[in-house]
């Protein structure tokens, strides 16, 4: 019998024949934290009797949840894992340098790999082909000092995607309306793997989106299969060498295999306040909306700020719509200024954070007041998510959240396509 690729990831680095149901210890070849989880997991590294880092050029440490520091106990915690960095060896990404699960997939996750992040959507980098995914920051601060780590092997759902997206309809509206089929635990402790002729024209900008919402579903992974996408990637970033073929094997077993048809989808919203509570867009078409927000790990990359700046060129946010950006990565920000995006964005009214998280947690650059909406192109809406229990927020496709600043009210993009 044939390997899904989770199954096929874990049985090279743990050197066994790995099989779903099966406890393996693999190899780590990236462990990270940010600065919400990481002064925990380096307070549990030094209070474990830990001298060193297995590998420091492997252990990463990123300022992006709260960059920069709304207040003092933060700002002491940056401080703490800057010191920690420095005395370790390792390297830590600072305040404006960008998200963690951005950066991992610029600058670290090849085809194959095993990462771990102190973060659930540490996911994001299935999209690459690495087996990614978050751990507690017990086990994070062990695979920091071994380079190692146990896994069960997770059981494999198979996303079979067939034709191309309409006009309006992009990766967030496939992943929204995935999680609303199968349901907020519907694929927990699952591989979810992506596959099908849809995948011939699905750029790793997008898959990123649907990696990093796996975890919404309950999945352990986002699995992508490493083809000429990923290559041309890896190329750009400077990775070339790095790439490598990496498929499930045709005769692999799955739990259950689940076809979807892009070209049957329409916009997507995920109303308050669950990720699988979602609808078309026109059947929540009008509610008001107090702020857009438009960036984040899942969609504030360069062509999510392409797709907003091409609705809201020569035109202005609703006077009543707070319309916030932030660029996943400083990259992503002097891409965009070249290209000409941000221009148009704050001719639009838009105010652009720094690179980081920004309003997404709820700590700080967006918290909402009560009864306020907020549009968003997050990945999870719960209640008080964005920092203020009394509030409500929809997620969407940046396409959505542009069409929505305009007019006030939640709207369907392709009115303006």
């Amino acid at each position: 019998m044939g390997k899904t690729l989770a199954e096929k990831i874990l049985s090279t680095k743990s050197g066994t024949d790995a099989h779903a149901g099966d406890i393996v210890i693999s190899q780590v070849d990236l462990a990270f934290v940010h600065d919400t989880t990481g002064p925990l997991t380096l307070r549990i590294f030094e209070e474990s009797g830990f001298n060193k880092l297995a590998d420091p050029s492997r252990a990463i440490m990123f300022l992006d949840h709260a960059a920069p520091s709304p207040i003092r106990p933060l700002s002491n915690d940056h401080l703490f894992m800057r010191r920690f960095a420095k005395e370790k060896g390792a390297h830590i990404y600072e305040v404006g340098d960008g998200i963690c699960h951005q950066l991992v997939a610029e600058n670290f996750a090849n085809p194959g790999d095993v990462i771990v992040g102190s973060d659930s959507h540490t996911v994001t980098g299935g999209a690459l082909g690495a087996f990614a995914t978050g751990m507690g920051s017990s086990d994070i601060a062990v695979a920091m000092a071994l380079g190692k780590t146990w896994l069960r092997v997770p059981e494999s759902y198979l996303f079979y995607l067939s034709s191309a997206f309409p006009k309006g309809v992009y990766a967030k509206d496939l992943i929204l309306n995935i999680i609303g089929r199968i349901g907020a635990d519907g694929a927990t402790y699952k591989s979810m793997e992506f596959g099908g002729e849809a995948l011939q024209n699905m750029p790793v900008s997008q898959r990123l989106t649907i990696s990093n919402m796996a975890v919404e579903a309950g999945g352990k992974v986002g699995l992508f299969p490493s083809d000429s996408s990923t290559r041309e990637f890896l190329k750009s970033e400077g990775r070339g060498d790095n790439y490598q073929s990496l498929y499930a094997d045709a005769d692999a077993s799955y739990e259950k295999v689940i076809s979807l048809n892009l070209g049957q989808l329409s916009p997507t919203v995920s109303c308050p306040h669950t990720v699988d509570n979602t609808l078309p867009v026109n059947e929540v078409k009008g509610v008001k909306v107090n702020q857009a927000f438009i960036g984040t790990c899942t969609n504030g990359r360069l062509d999510s700020i392409a797709i907003v700046a091409a609705i809201l060129k020569n035109r202005k946010r609703h006077s009543s719509t707070r319309l916030l950006i932030a660029p996943a990565s400083r990259k992503v920000l002097l891409q965009a200024i070249e290209q000409g995006y941000i221009s148009t964005l704050i001719e639009a009214g838009a105010i652009i954070l720094p690179p980081g998280c920004a309003a997404c947690l709820g700590l700080h650059q967006g918290v909402l007041a009560d009864g306020e909406v907020c549009i968003s192109t997050a990945n999870r809406n719960f209640k008080g998510r964005m920092g203020n229990p009394e509030a409500m927020v929809y997620l969407a496709s940046p396409a959505t959240a542009a069409a929505s600043a305009i007019t006030g009210e939640i709207t369907d993009p392709r009115e303006f396509l």
